[in-house]
């Protein structure tokens, strides 16, 4: 072969060699992926966590504005009603007495909240609105469940009869004031404490992330429920202390004065 063929086959190698090289090193095709560019649906509620089922979930109807003018048009037509009814069935009632009527009224009208997602009635759509605070009134949570069974059977009722027997001075008034107001008193500790634990311990939230609904509807609003129960109860250990100590004093009257036996037992 001669030189000049040899050249040209190296020179030829070569290039297909450089060409071959230069082959490895660019990019490959690159295939565009598809992302999904979807927004995500919609929540079914406005309710926290948003997971959380509701069933048969309707929107209120009413505005906030309107519901709480309903709510306190309701709240003054039962006040009115039942300060004319005490008034009349006792005119010198005190005005800690007559306080006490009406909370205890109101303690009397309390709503069974099972199946007030699909309620559209005023009481109904009242719920919901606190329910954005603490979602736990529109679903079958144990313990609200139960604690407000308890109330609607036991302390509903027991509170109509207080303000009963306030308004005619019964002696028993001050007992079950104090059971009452005890159970109420507890049942909102616990309130407090379950949601609490499960927003600290499990990051598990009810309320809604504005701020108003938890520091206005859950913590202020059931305040009342803490404070006026701790008053009621120390007024009523308060009148049960002066009661035993008004017996005590009439039975040492009585064991110190020099009455025939047969007479004090008369007496």
């Amino acid at each position: 072969m001669e030189p000049a063929d040899l050249v040209a086959s190296a020179a030829s190698a070569m290039a297909e060699s450089a060409t071959a090289a230069a082959a490895a090193f660019e990019p490959a095709i690159e295939v565009p992926v598809q992302l999904n560019t979807t927004n995500p649906p919609d929540p079914l509620h406005p309710y926290y966590p948003l997971e959380v089922e509701i069933a048969g979930y309707l929107a209120n109807d009413y505005t906030v504005a309107q519901l709480l003018a309903s709510f306190a048009t309701g709240c003054a037509v039962v006040f009115l009603v039942t300060y004319l009814v005490a008034k009349k069935l006792r005119p010198t009632l005190r005005g800690t007495e007559l306080l006490q009527i009406l909370w205890f009224v109101l303690s009397f009208f309390v709503y069974n909240f099972r199946r007030l997602g699909g309620s559209q009635h005023l009481f109904g759509q009242l719920w919901k609105e606190y329910a954005l605070s603490d979602s736990r009134y529109l679903t079958q949570d144990p313990f609200v469940l139960c604690m407000e069974t308890i109330t609607a059977v036991c302390w509903g009722p027991l509170s109509f009869v207080i303000a009963h027997m306030i308004t005619t001075q019964h002696p028993l008034r001050y007992p079950l004031q104090a059971i009452v107001s005890l159970g109420q008193l507890y049942g909102d500790v616990l309130y407090y404490a379950t949601a609490m634990f499960d927003h600290y311990l499990t990051n598990l939230n009810y309320s809604r992330p504005e701020s108003y609904y938890f520091w206005f509807y859950f913590v202020f609003m059931n305040a009342f429920w803490v404070v006026i129960p701790i008053i009621l109860i120390v007024n009523s250990l308060r009148a049960s202390g002066r009661a035993f100590k008004a017996v005590a004093r009439v039975e040492q009257c009585l064991n110190a004065s020099p009455v025939s036996p047969k007479k004090r037992k008369d007496l």
